[in-house]
């Protein structure tokens, strides 16, 4: 058993497909099909059950896919770590994080680091949710995820580094724009513009609604925060969306983000397989996001009212 015929087992497992990871590996699908046979004697078991759509893992492959996942990932990193200590300040970080997320809470860092660390290379992999990014996280693809904070997951530490309280985004001329902030009774037979339905953010939103007996309308779909924004300036509808920073301020006259402060804040912040053991470069770029955002609270924004009056 080596490594190798380890990396090659969870490669296959992942794609459900032995020519699959022939291709990605440039070799051919007989000398995947070692890897796979030579763990299989090693360990008296079938691993795998061929199908005419692909392979799935056995009982025994299951088992076994899981305790690779984590102990490759953990090799993996060890081995990154020594080779940027063996290099000094050289290497690489490698992050997943969503679509929107360094315009919202890297930006500053981004420019930071690089100044502090010019030959390093920062890796930034866009996740379609806080849960790919997770399963990127868990396989060893990636040394840090920036998620939205939810149920504590096994094997993974989670650090809050930002609070986004929730607003409704609604465009100017909307009959609640004037609104201080907004109620949960403002939002009964709303006609909202939906959060991704597999999203953190979705499912917490869902949450409370349903707790406080709101049943909204929603009529139109999106896959992130600021399309959700954009929408809603528009006048396509209303949003219940955190407080992005970016959205904030004088550059966008036609939207209002009212307060909703009954929705219990979001929270965002970094998740890693272990803090103790993770390399020196990507502590560094974790806390120089956390240092950027600072008080882990974004104020919402200045309601219009309030701004007339200030």
């Amino acid at each position: 058993m080596t490594l190798d015929d380890l990396r090659v087992f969870a490669a296959v497992c992942r794609a459900g497909s032995l020519s699959a990871v022939a291709r990605d590996l440039a070799c051919s699908q007989s000398a995947v099909s070692q890897h796979v046979k030579r763990l299989e004697r090693e360990l008296g078991l079938p691993l795998l059950e061929r199908h005419p759509r692909g392979v799935v893992p056995t009982r025994a492959g299951r088992h076994l896919q899981t305790a690779v996942a984590a102990g490759l990932g953990g090799i993996d990193h060890a081995l990154r770590t020594i080779a940027e200590l063996a290099r000094g300040e050289g290497g690489s970080v490698r992050i997943t994080t969503g679509a929107t997320s360094i315009r919202h809470f890297m930006s500053a860092a981004v420019v930071d680091f690089r100044q502090r660390f010019p030959q390093v290379s920062l890796e930034f992999q866009t996740g379609v949710s806080s849960r790919s990014c997770l399963e990127a996280l868990n396989a060893g693809h990636v040394d840090l995820a920036w998620i939205t904070m939810g149920t504590p997951v096994r094997g993974i530490d989670q650090r809050p580094v930002v609070d986004l309280p929730w607003v409704l985004a609604v465009a100017a001329g909307d009959p609640l724009a004037a609104r201080e902030r907004v109620e949960p009774a403002d939002l009964q037979d709303a006609r909202l513009i939906g959060l991704p339905q597999n999203s953190v953010s979705r499912s917490q939103l869902d949450d409370w609604l349903g707790k406080s007996g709101i049943r909204p309308v929603f009529d139109t779909s999106v896959t992130d925060w600021d399309t959700a924004i954009l929408l809603a300036e528009l006048g396509l509808g209303q949003a219940v969306v955190p407080a992005l920073p970016e959205w904030q301020g004088p550059g966008h006259p036609a939207l209002r983000l009212l307060p909703l402060p009954d929705l219990p804040a979001l929270t965002v912040g970094w998740a890693v397989r272990d803090w103790e053991t993770l390399g020196p470069l990507a502590r560094a770029f974790a806390d120089t996001v956390a240092g950027h955002r600072g008080n882990r609270r974004t104020p919402p924004p200045v309601s219009p009212a309030a701004a007339a009056i200030a």
